[in-house]
């Protein structure tokens, strides 16, 4: 029961964050939802409510599925083309910035070598979704957008391998370079050759059922859902990478995505559709606990906060340190120009998979409350912000800003041109009934969300009437006055796309809503009872 009230009351606040981040257009949502978290934090009651942070909980049922998603959306040929470049920042930088940091506590801070390759492991990898919110509302060259997203895709695993070996050497006092090589070696190259198999033998079966008379939509979903999940799950179980595994098994469902598209478009429609839906949820979940998860932190480790500032200390010592190797990594290694250096650098943003790793040190040599664990959960989390920081602030003096605001006026023209069009040609039309007429009307009106609650209640009281809105020997008519309307505006659309007023996307983006508006009239699923 307290797992349920907690889910329920962190999705309660998702919803409030996303609403009123559209309040604030200028600030990322990201911030919203932390803010949001660290309010529900605050307020006991909603406090009450949230379990405390279960490190492997939040990797299976969050991260897990979030990666899956992201390993999707990626073309596999971008990958293959980039190999070199994904080895190099997943594994040898994060290495070598783990290997700097290390000493580099170890000298300025007299935290022992153990302790302080614990604290750099932890904040290796990097979050792609923490770092679309450092840079909402400006535009990444899209060269050093790649590096990241590929840099934080595979990152994970190699930051994890340095955690379990810097808990090893910190319960032991022993380190082996050529064990902990072997270790990350199986455990990656195994992790993304089981993701692969187990992801094409799945595919293989979701390809032949669909082929089938015995396919269900509601199985294939199901499917779909639960694959990430397996993965993990069966990954972790045979000691490799789960997260490479569930990254490469992301891969290869892009290619089946791209290439079946077509066998059963309500399947596909729905599919891409909840998987848009899950992601947009995870992404703002993910900083809502990261939110609730700082305050108490900050709440918990309040006498370690101001007793001593060396947890501050060390979490910059561990950042610019960082910085550093980043920037000279780009200029050496992938000879990138200095300001292109500066926003890589500032470009790897640490989230939720540093959170999780700092709470997974319990049990393992790390007793939970601790002067050692206190000591890990202030510095990541100090790391955490500085890296959501920094860059927030600097990023909006070198970047450039998105002509959103510009885009969004011609949209909206274009738009309500495309409206205006449908209603003249409703008005133009010879013997239609006026109640049709009003009826199809106000449905061409709700593209632009210009009715208004009263007029919506109007029409929901006609519904709810002893006929309906009119009569039922009107409805065939109504059907063909709507047909006839999108018709209109969609020949409006390719008239204009053949123009290019604005980016074909956005013009692609207008077009998807008003066939999916039209599939909606024509769709028999969609009719109801009369």
């Amino acid at each position: 029961m307290e797992l349920y009230e907690s889910t329920f009351a962190i999705l309660i606040a998702v919803a409030l964050g996303n609403i009123i981040s559209r309040f604030f257009s200028k600030i990322s949502s990201t911030y919203i939802n932390l803010l949001v978290g660290v309010v529900f934090g605050i307020i006991p009651f909603t406090n009450h409510m949230i379990l405390e942070f279960n490190n492997e909980v939040f990797m299976l049922l969050v991260i897990t599925p979030l990666l899956f998603f992201e390993g999707q959306k990626t073309m596999n040929y971008i990958v293959w083309q980039k190999y070199r470049n994904i080895i190099s920042t997943a594994v040898f930088l994060v290495v070598v910035i783990a290997i700097v940091g290390t000493i580099s506590v170890n000298w300025l801070n007299g935290i022992s070598l153990p302790l302080a390759m614990i604290i750099v492991a932890i904040s290796t990898p990097t979050d792609a979704t923490a770092l679309e919110s450092v840079k909402s509302g400006l535009i990444l060259p899209k060269n050093i957008g790649s590096m990241l997203k590929m840099e934080s895709l595979f990152n994970d695993a190699t930051g994890i391998v340095l955690l379990q070996a810097a808990l090893i050497w910190y319960r032991t006092g022993e380190f082996s370079f050529i064990n902990n090589s072997k270790t990350f070696f199986v455990s990656a190259i195994g992790g993304m050759f089981f993701g692969v198999f187990m992801a094409f033998m799945i595919m293989l079966f979701r390809q032949w059922l669909v082929r089938t008379k015995i396919n269900v939509i509601s199985s294939q979903t199901l499917i779909f859902l639960l694959t990430p999940f397996i993965i993990y799950i069966l990954a972790e179980r045979i000691e490799v990478s789960g997260i490479i595994a569930v990254v490469s098994a992301g891969l290869v469902f892009n290619s089946e995505v791209r290439r079946s598209r077509f066998t059963s478009p309500r399947q596909m429609h729905f599919g891409v559709q909840l998987m848009n839906f899950l992601n947009e949820i995870l992404n703002s979940f993910v900083f809502v606990v990261l939110g609730i998860s700082l305050e108490r932190i900050v709440v918990q480790q309040n006498n370690n906060l101001t007793h001593s500032f060396q947890w501050l200390v060390i979490a910059f010592v561990v950042y610019i340190s960082s910085l550093l190797v980043r920037f000279i990594y780009s200029r050496v290694v992938s000879r990138l120009s200095v300001m292109d250096a500066i926003i890589f650098s500032l470009g790897g943003v640490h989230g939720s998979v540093t959170l999780a790793m700092a709470f997974s040190v319990i049990g393992m040599g790390i007793k939970n409350n601790s002067s050692v664990f206190n000591l890990i959960i202030l510095v990541e989390s100090a790391v955490i912000i500085l890296s959501m920081i920094v860059p927030t602030i600097v990023f909006r003096f070198i970047l450039p800003r998105d002509t959103q605001a510009d885009v969004s006026k011609q949209v909206y023209k274009i738009r309500n041109q495309m409206v205006s069009l449908g209603i003249k040609s409703v008005n133009d039309i010879p013997n239609v009934s006026q109640e049709v007429r009003d009826s199809v009307i106000y449905d061409l009106k709700d593209q632009l969300q210009e009715n208004n609650v009263h007029q919506y209640l109007r029409q929901w009281n006609n519904v709810n009437g002893e006929v309906g809105i009119f009569a039922d020997d009107l409805h065939e008519q109504e059907h063909r006055v709507l047909l006839h309307a999108f018709s209109v505006e969609q020949k409006y659309l390719c008239d204009i796309s053949e123009e290019g007023p604005i980016e074909q996307t956005y013009i692609d983006d207008i077009f998807s809503e008003l066939l999916l508006a039209e599939s909606l009239i024509l769709d028999p699923n969609n009719q109801g009872e009369r």
